[in-house]
């Protein structure tokens, strides 16, 4: 029966959904698989220890001496960014990230320098020299310098002893964007780099035998947490860089979502697939009832057969997704810049079960009704109760399925929405299709009004849609599915990554200078004119930890979102204005204006994360003195804009006694001349730090690119299962629509009439499908982008217009495709062909 069935061309389409499928999940378990061994493996590496302490400010001396005690190694790190120029001739300069290192660095793992770019490396044997520093070598490119040249830090002069080639526990932070310069940390003070409102990371690394790490680390716990330390937390090897983990799993849930989304609709495929199948084996299963064949029997030969087809399906998609898999490392490059351990054999069986679950879940239920009914009943093609075997069948299949999605997402959240839109579509668009051709085929019935030739293809149109009303349903279920998936991907690509990568407004900023001290104010303002930038602003910026609301102090563990944590864990950026800025709207409470009296303005986004209202009273605490402020307003703000903006902003008269900074935001046109304003900046103010925000977004566009192109990819196979889903749903009632056309035929009907019955039929499946699938599409798209990958989606009026259109075209343009020729041959041939 297999030879068979495969030299007629039964099982070619369930073939190639299976491979697809198992190709598309194994290609991002492959990925997964080898991430999480390079991960595990490079774990201390990445992180450059055992154990690490960070904070934004110095580290108190006791942990360092606590770690003596317990007879570990230490070093420590200092990172921020600070502009870098050549040290004589031209007066170049550079954002870079500089990093100053103590003796030990790094605990584990190497650094790897060179001595010129492109040269040989080799991992370094201590720390760059006092006096001296190592560099990324395009920093030397953008400066115009060599090895062996000198670079300016502050204000001191060092040596490039070094470019660096690897630097494991770099991460993705804000800073790290821009080129390294790596110090001595003996070094640091004399550049005078470093002084209030300097933004610095300090890190104290621990290494040494896991029990006395083990000690120390919960010693440090005891002493964080217990003490309620703000702005310090511990990194541990398990968390190996939570940043390259953030970036890394940002990544794998965009492949994660196409590998589902294919995988559905292999699964949607599958079924249709298997539905004619046994329809036009039912005459077959009938004759070998007849001659003695037992229910046992033929349940046995079609498990065994699509056992069969399953076993070599999922073997030949795991290699195809093996070879996938390369295709998706070499996209993700840059991203994972170390060499990756082979994978296990988890994503094999993974791949393994997933074909034989979509296969035995979706193919298999649709023939157990042949094997439940009377041969007589089965002649008569009549399948009676039996049917609900196969949707008993079907829930079990769809309940397993879920669960391997839910296994293939790796987490419970992506895997449970996709799964569960997958469901709720099932039963959503079955259920709302049978109503709506219900209700169509009832009004037009009552319209006694339309006798004209479209008023009877209409009629006759949605009169046999409602008496072939299961088989309808479940093709335009189906096509919805298929249609669903596609422009759920469509809006992944043009909103949820489009959105992320949205270029900066034609008039925007693109320089921000910080650091700027209160006796610098007026000179950066005069040279700033000079260069004819009349309406730069300065805004004052004061350091300040929030650490009561109402009265209740700020625990960072009682927020569940992470990025809430991370928020209130870290000073606050506060400023003072008695004018509201121009891209920022009040939409509670009221502006105080003149108001002298302490209170504060909030951010609406900030607001929320906090859950503080107008009339809430905040504590802030700068340089150690705390003082309280009601919430008075709540203003929306246009980040968008790139301009200078706060989360807090109070009247100027509240934070006259705290110490403050400056900073501004200013447009600069590209070429030389741009350059030069910056070069004269940085000369005449050292200390000052001045961030290219289009640099920064170039370099996230970089990464982002990356991703793009490897979802590009793995969009191939889902594009191919989406012409499968439609291929078959269409199929799926091809063989009725024949005979019905036949029959029309040979009792008079003219091809004219014949075409808009089977015209009007295709519109009415293909537009239902299509509005189903662009509703699902906006449901589901906006539940991922809120809940997994929290950007922000702006549902499209557009879409269900598109959904419309996209479904009445394929239905249309494939079911004609498929029924044309029942119009060319005569009716006698084409009843006997049926």
């Amino acid at each position: 029966m297999t030879v068979r069935d495969w030299r007629s061309g039964e099982l070619t389409m369930l073939l190639l959904a299976l491979v697809l499928a198992v190709a598309a999940l194994t290609s991002v378990g492959f990925v997964a698989d080898r991430l999480r061994l390079g991960l595990d493996r490079d774990a201390r590496k990445m992180i450059g220890a055992d154990l690490v302490i960070r904070a934004d400010q110095p580290i108190e001396d006791r942990f360092a001496a606590q770690a003596r005690g317990d007879g570990l190694r230490i070093a420590t790190t200092a990172i921020f960014p600070s502009m870098v120029s050549a040290a004589q001739g031209a007066d170049t300069s550079r954002l870079a990230a500089l990093k100053a290192v103590s003796p030990g660095y790094p605990l584990r793992g190497e650094v790897r320098i060179a001595t010129r770019p492109n040269g040989p490396d080799a991992a370094a044997a201590s720390i760059p020299e006092s006096g001296t520093v190592w560099v990324d070598p395009t920093l030397l490119d953008a400066l115009h310098l060599h090895v062996g040249d000198s670079i300016k830090l502050g204000v001191r002069d060092f040596r490039v002893a070094a470019v660096i080639t690897r630097e494991l526990d770099r991460g993705f932070s804000f800073v790290n964007f821009s080129p390294r310069v790596m110090l001595n940390a003996s070094d640091l003070g004399s550049t005078r780099l470093v002084g209030y409102g300097s933004r610095v990371v300090y890190r104290l690394l621990v290494a040494g035998a896991d029990p006395a790490v083990a000690q120390f680390r919960d010693w440090a716990h005891a002493q964080v947490d217990g003490g309620k330390m703000r702005g310090v937390a511990i990194e541990t090897i398990e968390e190996g860089q939570p940043q390259v983990r953030d970036t890394l799993t940002r990544a794998r849930h965009f492949l994660t979502l196409v590998a589902l989304l294919t995988a559905l609709l292999a699964a949607v495929a599958i079924a249709m697939g298997a539905h004619r199948y046994m329809r036009r084996h039912l005459d077959g299963c009938a004759v070998m009832r007849c001659l003695g064949a037992s229910r046992a029997d033929l349940r046995a030969g079609f498990i065994i057969e699509f056992l069969l087809v399953g076993l070599g399906g999922s073997v030949l998609g795991v290699l195809v997704g093996y070879g996938g898999h390369a295709v998706l490392l070499s996209w993700l490059g840059q991203l994972i810049d170390v060499v990756l351990p082979q994978p296990t054999f988890r994503p094999v069986l993974e791949g393994l079960a997933a074909g034989l679950v979509l296969l035995l879940g979706f193919a298999v239920p649709p023939l157990l009704p042949l094997t439940q009914v009377p041969p007589a009943r089965v002649l008569r093609r009549e399948l009676g109760e039996a049917a609900r075997v196969a949707w008993f069948a079907y829930a079990v299949g769809v309940a397993l399925f879920a669960g391997l999605l839910i296994l293939a997402a790796g987490e419970v959240k992506l895997g449970g929405i996709v799964a569960g839109g997958f469901a709720g579509g099932l039963v959503v668009f079955g259920g709302v299709s049978r109503g709506v051709l219900f209700a169509l085929a009832r009004t037009t019935r009552q319209a006694r009004h339309a006798r004209a030739f479209a008023g009877l293809g209409w009629r006759y149109a949605l009169a046999s849609l409602e008496r072939r009303g299961l088989a309808s349903a479940l093709q335009i279920t189906a096509l919805g599915i298929g249609l669903m998936c596609l422009l759920l991907l469509a809006m992944t690509r043009n909103d949820l990554i489009d959105g992320w990568r949205k270029s900066t407004p034609p008039d925007a900023p693109n320089q921000f200078v910080i650091d700027i001290q209160p006796n610098q104010r007026d000179g950066v303002l005069a040279l700033m004119k000079s260069r004819g930038f009349d309406d730069v602003q300065l805004a004052p910026m004061v350091r300040g930890r929030l650490i009561a609301i109402d009265g209740r102090k700020i625990d960072p563990d009682a927020y569940k979102d992470e990025e809430t944590r991370r928020l209130v864990d870290r000073e606050f950026n506060l400023s003072y204005s008695t004018a509201l800025a121009p891209d920022n709207r009040v939409v509670s409470g009221t502006w105080f204006g003149a108001d002298p009296k302490p209170q504060i303005s909030l951010e609406q986004g900030m607001a929320k994360r906090l859950k503080v209202k107008v009339g809430d009273v905040l504590r802030f605490d700068v340089a150690g003195q705390a003082f309280d402020a009601p919430v008075t307003s709540i203003r929306m703000l246009d980040w968008g804009t790139f301009r200078v903006n706060f989360f807090a902003v109070l009247p100027p008269a509240a934070m006259t006694d705290f110490p403050a900074t400056f900073i501004t935001a200013f447009r600069l046109p590209p070429g030389d001349a741009g350059q030069a304003t910056i070069d004269a900046l940085i000369h005449a103010y050292p200390n000052l730090t001045v961030i290219d925000t289009g640099q920064i977004i170039a370099q996230m566009q970089r990464i982002l690119n990356q991703v793009i192109g490897a979802v590009q990819f793995l969009f191939v196979f889902t594009l191919a299962a989406g012409v499968l889903v439609l291929y078959a749903a269409l199929a799926g009632t091809r063989d009725e629509r024949t005979r019905e056309a036949a029959l029309l035929r040979a009792l008079g009907a003219s091809q004219q009439q014949i075409r808009s019955v089977q015209v009007t039929e295709f519109v009415v499946v293909g537009g239902l499908a299509g509005l189903l699938a662009a509703l699902g599409a906006q449901v589901i798209g906006w539940v991922l982008a809120d809940r997994v990958f929290q950007f922000r989606l702006e549902l499209s009026v557009w879409l269900p217009f598109a959904g419309l259109v996209a479904g009445i075209a394929c239905a249309t343009v494939g079911g004609w495709f498929g029924l044309r020729r029942v119009l060319r041959r005569p009716a006698l041939q084409s009843l006997r062909d049926a």
